[in-house]
């Protein structure tokens, strides 16, 4: 490392004029909150999934919240999901006061295991929340044979899955519900934000309506140049809308989408060059006819080589920004107490948890920022390895 050198921000946002002047526009139009630029967003949203209806929220975790809502489920049912996810996907189903329950992923994916939901299937299932890590799409049509078979609902956690798609059809469109993120990390970004899609028409009304209160008419409706109109609550709801300020950003973040994701591509491939001789394992290639998202790019590391989270260290040290996705989520307290959970009852995830380290892949990245990356990585693996090495021989001798 060099003496001044930047850090390298862990997901940086790819923002341009475009989307500056937007923002600006909107603060000059005197209508910040949910209004015309959150309506646009939402349509051409759902024309770029192929989804008849969107709906757009303050963030995924309000996105899964009102999903399930919508849904039916509550206290009684239980909900089967990934225990390697950020923890707001079974938050959302404990706030709905369902039971979340776990289903070990598959190693190679990381992903959940279709396998392993069939035996966590009881008489009280009501739902399955995929989670397509790191934007990769889980195995849809094994998900959806055990929807069909036991007469389930599914609400698709999105998060990492903007551009994601399984044989031909964007992620988020199998199930009842698809909830996406715009948070500041991922593909595009609203700064906060989040999007619902639905097949049906009255499935976006109820959404819409619980995220605003309950109202049956939002603030755009009631105050625009239509006139005014009462509003009426028919359900104690929340406040999880999204603003035009956000919807603002959002919508030259949609247009630039595919220029965004093939600069992340050629990350994504530059680092899987690069890390091919080193302790550790890459991410797995995209399954044929599926479209990766490549919204994280995870090192798995031989832990018999290098210690996790020393490497963290190194590289925070090296001035280049890492993440850890995921622990798996009996690793925190709260599930333990809760739950009554040890995360050695998921011990794919649980490994998974304890060797994962996600490095920088923004399509915002320079190729020198790239190759100081790669140099930080193989600098400090080698480094690890070595230590790990002297101190056995040293036990040895």
């Amino acid at each position: 490392m060099t003496d001044g050198e930047e850090f390298i921000v862990f997901g940086s946002p790819d923002i341009r004029d475009a989307e500056i002047q937007e923002v600006v526009e909107t603060m000059r139009s005197g209508w910040l909150g949910t209004g015309p630029r959150t309506a646009r967003f939402e349509k051409e949203f759902a024309a770029y999934v192929g989804a008849p209806h969107a709906s757009a929220v303050n963030s995924c975790t309000a996105a899964l919240h009102l999903s399930l809502l919508a849904a039916g489920v509550g206290p009684g049912d239980e909900v089967i999901t990934t225990p390697l996810t950020f923890v707001a996907t079974v938050n959302a189903i404990v706030h709905t006061g369902a039971t979340p329950v776990l289903a070990d992923i598959d190693p190679v994916t990381l992903n959940i295991d279709p396998a392993e939901v069939a035996r966590r299937i009881t008489p009280r299932t009501r739902a399955i929340v995929p989670v397509h890590f790191a934007g990769r799409p889980c195995d849809m049509d094994s998900l959806q044979a055990l929807r069909k078979q036991h007469n389930l609902l599914m609400v698709e956690d999105c998060a990492h899955a903007v551009e994601t798609e399984y044989r031909g059809r964007r992620v988020g469109t199998f199930g009842d519900f698809g909830c996406y993120s715009f948070y500041v990390t991922k593909n595009i970004t609203t700064g906060e934000g989040g999007m619902i899609v639905t097949q049906r028409g009255e499935d976006a009304d109820k959404v819409k309506i619980l995220a605003l209160h309950g109202m049956n008419k939002d603030a755009w409706k009631r105050f625009s140049d239509a006139g005014y109109r009462h509003y009426y609550v028919d359900t104690p709801g929340f406040k999880y809308n999204m603003m035009d300020l956000q919807a603002a950003i959002g919508i030259h973040q949609l247009r630039r989408i595919d220029e965004m994701w093939e600069r992340r591509r050629h990350v994504w491939d530059r680092y899987n060059a690069a890390f091919a001789d080193l302790p550790l394992r890459t991410p797995a290639a995209p399954d044929p006819d599926t479209r990766h998202a490549y919204h994280l790019y995870t090192l798995i590391l031989d832990q018999d080589a290098v210690a996790r989270d020393e490497f963290l260290n190194r590289m925070t040290l090296d001035r280049v920004g890492v993440g850890v996705h995921y622990l798996s989520v009996p690793e925190h307290p709260y599930y333990q107490r809760a739950y009554g959970w040890s995360s050695s009852d998921w011990p794919v995830a649980e490994s998974t948890g304890r060797q994962i380290v996600s490095i920088p892949i923004s399509s915002k990245l320079t190729d020198p920022q790239i190759e100081r990356i790669i140099a930080a990585v193989r600098r400090n693996i080698f480094r690890e390895a070595g230590t790990r090495m002297s101190a056995t021989q040293e036990i040895a001798g």
